[in-house]
């Protein structure tokens, strides 16, 4: 297990800073600098580093924010950044960080912890949504403009807006020393799960967004699932145009399933030849 520690000093941040650059190449306007990491931290902020030995191998940043809401400001912490150095990724460290993150939260006294990330990513999802238990009912087009590092450039950055309810047992019995066995496929159909997005075509290794998507019943009549293909860093980076029909037709579908009261509450992954990924959506009385 990596040594996780609460970052401080001006110069361990030095080192949050250099490895946003190993994981998020080729633009400086992606780089949160020391200055701001400081601020944050000496004003109710947090950044948990993981450490081989003295080197940094991952990190996540978060700081307090306030969401407005009928009832008035509520406070909640925005989780901003998260990294792994590319050499040490797969070995299970974002959910080590997030669990530190979690509990630093929880000692603050907080309820809500948010975060954005891509919604076609699938090794994201299946962190944030299996494994973490976080819930999602947003999803924003466009939210960054346009993004210039080596991972996100040339595409429009859609993100998921993920809310992580940290008190909830829908949360604290993922993040248990008993880990959640992952449902697949099989058992969400068995469930009468309803795949609103199949797929019939496949280009090269990559599956082809359908030109049709299944008409969405009301919430309470069940699960549904929405395919994603399952490595869509690979896919852009082969077929940008193929990445970009997926980027469209994911948002078009997300946006009329939040519209129509679903949530994103599970994600499934299918492995073999050609792997597959699924969100699973359901209705919002469910999540907890």
């Amino acid at each position: 297990m990596p040594d996780l520690r609460v970052l401080e000093t001006t110069e361990t941040l030095y080192q949050v800073e250099e490895l946003q650059r190993l994981v998020w190449p080729g633009s400086e306007t992606t780089v949160v600098p020391v200055h701001m990491l400081r601020a944050a931290v000496d004003h109710g902020g947090v950044v948990i580093g993981a450490y081989e030995g003295e080197l940094l191998i991952g990190f996540v940043f978060g700081f307090p924010g306030i969401e407005e809401t009928s009832s008035g400001p509520r406070l909640m912490h925005v989780s901003h950044m998260a990294g792994i150095h590319p050499e040490y990724r797969n070995r299970g460290l974002g959910f080590a960080l997030k669990r530190a993150q979690w509990q630093f939260v929880r000692q603050q006294g907080g309820e809500r912890i948010c975060w954005t990330y891509d919604p076609l990513l699938s090794r994201n999802a299946n962190l944030n949504i299996a494994k973490l238990g976080a819930v999602c009912n947003t999803n924003i087009p466009n939210y960054y403009g346009e993004m210039r590092d080596g991972l996100n450039a040339g595409l429009p950055s859609d993100r998921f807006r993920v809310d992580w309810w940290v008190n909830t047992p829908r949360v604290e019995k993922r993040l248990s020393q008993t880990s959640r066995r992952s449902r697949n496929l099989a058992q969400y159909r068995s469930a009468e799960a309803k795949l609103i997005n199949p797929v019939h075509e496949w280009i090269a290794a990559f599956p082809a967004p359908p030109t049709e998507i299944v008409s969405i019943p009301n919430p309470e009549t069940g699960l549904l699932l929405v395919e994603i293909p399952a490595d869509f860093q690979a896919m852009r980076a082969v077929n940008p145009q193929l990445a970009l029909s997926w980027r469209v037709h994911s948002r078009q579908i997300f946006q009329t399933c939040f519209a129509r009261g679903y949530i994103v509450t599970d994600f499934a992954f299918e492995p073999g030849e050609r792997p597959r990924s699924f969100y699973v959506l359901s209705h919002g009385d469910s999540t907890f």
